[in-house]
């Protein structure tokens, strides 16, 4: 494991310009200070490294089909994170007693907005925020429960859907623990779901109540209300909206304050209401899904304490000195159960947005700080895409630099790089390289949780080394309640997701097409299959889809079938090697992984994302570029190609010269050669989930860009 780790370090080091002699110098410098570190460091510190090599997960029993459980619940999975406490409202109510006055839920005051022309004459707005404004666990608790009563007073019965269409904020997460308290069914959508996919959901679930924002209903739910004709009441959290008068007839618009004053005045009336069970919806979370209109997973309420209690588990000396910053969207798994597990142990929440979250953020105006700098946060849950702009804004400083600059920055990373996989630390690195890149976080992460699709080596590394911190890769889906795999804070080692939670159990099945099989060696390898208590209920309303993703086995046990493909380490983690909807047979007959092809790329400078295509019919694969803009218009101009943007993406002399940059790229990472890209497409603009080409999780819709590059994908196949 440790030469493993080592020779892919060597790989992922940068490389520097400096005079021969002076590197001998300074590396005999480092040499000394090294062996200077190393002696206290041996007798005061158990080594990383001795940690990293333990044993983590193993089979049940010698059977290749078996289960890899945790090495701590080899005995049985746990499924409870405090005795007694089986539903989520007990789980809020044992957090409220414990941490009454504690601060919980944090939102920045507006100061001022104002709209800023840029360069192409369009309007963007830019914000100043103030200071985190808090309330307490007793605070959310009670306005938790006079909502609840509100929406009951509504004639919103128990065990009946209620919608929230929201952005991450503190008012969602008030709403949620209301509809847990009194046993309402909560169905999430996406804020950044289109028209057709609110419509399905809102009719699908049957909702007569929606809670929202004035900016959400202006933008997205006015054009569409007529569509839900089971509408009745709108629930804006954020003040008054406008009144319209193309609201249909019988649908009444209500302010959440207005809604927990009812509720707060019916409480006072003793109105009794119906507590959850652990076998009850919690949640039907719509997953923007990477193919057709989203499903419903239905998620009770034992489903997701088993989740966090297993999240829990991974993350240690969790607890009231914690802060965790949430602005990934809350009807995400990922986010939702992030929350909950801090909610549990007494962190605060303070909430931001991609547009807010560092001083250089969209939104915010500049030369006034971001919402990491004001927060400082311990904690943060993040998806690969954000995790891989944040490492290309820091890279392409680090090139801006003057020469002596970056070359020290590359050599305190490289000698990072080197100790980490060594198992070693490097405070004085941290201190005086690294600490304006961390800082750009706030400077106190502890622990960053990424999850939501595979990260690169590169990344992962880079966040290790530049914010001094362990990056805890996790895997889970939605129907799995989020929960599957977490990396140990303490592995360094990249390209793993970690062993299984303890609250589930992972097997390999034998997948023949792919070419996978259990009793491969050195390693097991197949389709991942996820049992356990946060194995979820199955997709509403569409019983043939939960017939073909979930099964019980012959004790009971809910087992559901990823369509991922995985293969364990001696040690028991688990490594995604590929997805069963990925893998494209070409003419020939060679199988193609389009994840690995697009992994492989799409940490160029030059690219911002990539998707690979291929299939059946052709020999070749192709593929749709999102490039880097700077980086393009640099490359055009080393090439003595001009135009504006727009011509430059369409321009075939601009393809070939970027396709030139993948092919190097893809044999340096050892691609075979018929898994190179032969043609692309460059696109002039982003994927953003807005667009639709990508989910919320920055997960690529191959159907949708399959449709949205049709042409594209004619004359690339077209044209020999």
């Amino acid at each position: 494991m440790n030469n493993h780790l080592s020779s892919k370090s060597s790989t992922m080091k940068l490389k520097q310009t400096i005079n021969p002699i002076l590197l001998y110098f300074i590396h005999f410098i480092i040499l000394l200070y090294t062996i200077i570190t190393y002696i206290p460091f041996y007798f005061l510190s158990e080594s990383r490294q001795e940690k990293s090599n333990q044993i983590k997960a193993k089979p049940v029993n010698s059977n290749p089909e078996s289960a890899y459980r945790a090495i701590n619940s080899l005995d049985g999975l746990v499924s409870v994170l405090y005795p007694g406490c089986d539903t989520l409202d007990k789980i809020f109510m044992y957090a409220k007693n414990k941490f009454k006055d504690k601060r919980l839920l944090g939102t920045r005051e507006i100061l001022n907005e104002e709209d800023e022309i840029q360069p192409n004459g369009k309007l963007f707005k830019k914000v100043i925020l103030g200071n985190y404004n808090w309330l307490s666990y007793e605070d959310v608790f009670v306005r938790a429960f006079n909502f609840g009563n509100g929406l009951q007073m509504l004639g919103q019965k128990a065990k009946t859907n209620i919608a929230i269409f929201c952005e991450t904020r503190a008012e969602w997460m008030i709403a949620a623990q209301a509809c847990f308290m009194y046993n309402f069914q909560l169905v999430t959508l996406y804020a950044t779901l289109g028209g057709p996919a609110i419509v399905h959901g809102l009719n699908e679930t049957e909702v007569t109540n929606i809670i929202t924002s004035k900016e959400l209903l202006q933008t997205k739910l006015k054009d569409i209300v007529s569509l839900i004709p089971r509408l009745r009441h709108i629930i804006t959290v954020d003040g008054k909206p406008p009144t319209w008068s193309e609201f249909p007839k019988g649908v009444i618009v209500h302010t959440m304050a207005a809604v927990q004053a009812l509720g707060a005045k019916g409480s006072m009336e003793n109105r009794s209401y119906c507590k959850p069970l652990p076998s009850d919806i919690a949640v039907i979370m719509y997953t923007s899904g990477s193919t057709g209109l989203p499903k419903g997973v239905m998620i009770s309420h034992s489903n997701i304490i088993a989740g966090i209690t297993g999240m829990a588990k991974r993350i240690p000396k969790l607890g009231e000195e914690d802060v965790y910053i949430g602005y990934l969207p809350l009807a995400h798994v990922l986010e939702l159960s992030a929350e909950l597990v801090c909610l549990s142990h007494g962190c605060r929440i303070g909430y931001s947005s991609p547009q807010t979250l560092a001083d250089q953020s969209s939104k915010i105006k500049k030369g006034s700080k971001g919402d990491t700098s004001m927060l400082k946060p311990t904690l943060m849950a993040a998806v690969p895409e954000i995790m891989d702009r944040i490492y290309k804004n820091v890279m392409n400083k680090v090139n801006e630099m003057s020469s002596f600059q970056r070359n020290l920055f590359i050599l305190a990373y490289n000698y990072k790089m080197e100790q980490i996989s060594k198992g070693h630390s490097t405070p004085l690195c941290d201190r005086f390289v690294f600490r304006k890149v961390r800082g750009l976080l706030g400077g106190n992460i502890r622990l960053l949780l990424c999850g939501g699709a595979p990260l690169s080596p590169t990344t992962q590394r880079f966040m290790n080394i530049c914010f001094c911190c362990p990056v805890g890769q996790g895997y889970g889906l939605t129907e799995s309640t989020g929960a599957g795999t977490i990396t140990e804070v303490w592995d360094y080692n990249t390209g793993r997701v970690g062993a299984p939670l303890v609250c589930c159990e992972i097997k390999l099945k034998n997948w023949e097409e792919g070419g996978y099989f259990n009793t491969d060696k050195p390693h097991p390898r197949g389709e991942i299959l996820i049992g356990g208590q946060n194995v979820t209920m199955g997709y509403y309303k569409n019983e043939a889809k939960t017939k073909a993703d979930f099964f019980e086995d012959e004790n009971g046990q809910r087992w559901l079938c990823t369509g991922d493909i995985g293969e364990f380490d001696p040690d028991g983690c688990l490594k995604i090697i590929d997805r069963k909807k990925d893998l494209v047979k070409l003419q020939a007959g060679e199988y193609v992984s389009l994840g690995k092809v697009e992994a492989a790329l799409k940490n160029l400078p030059l690219i911002d994302n990539i998707c690979a295509y291929a299939n059946s019919y052709h020999s070749y694969v192709i593929g749709f570029v999102v490039p880097n803009q700077k980086e393009l218009t640099e490359l055009a101009r080393k090439k003595g190609l001009k135009g504006t943007w727009e011509e430059l993406c369409n321009s075939s002399e601009m393809e070939n010269e970027v396709l030139k940059v993948l092919s190097e790229a893809a044999i340096s990472a050892s691609l075979e050669k018929f898994e190179i890209p032969v043609k692309i497409r460059l696109s002039p603009e982003p994927w953003t989930p807005e667009t639709g080409l990508v989910t919320d999780a920055f997960k690529l819709k191959r159907k949708e860009l399959k449709t949205h590059y049709q042409a594209d994908i004619e004359r690339m196949y077209g044209r020999k």
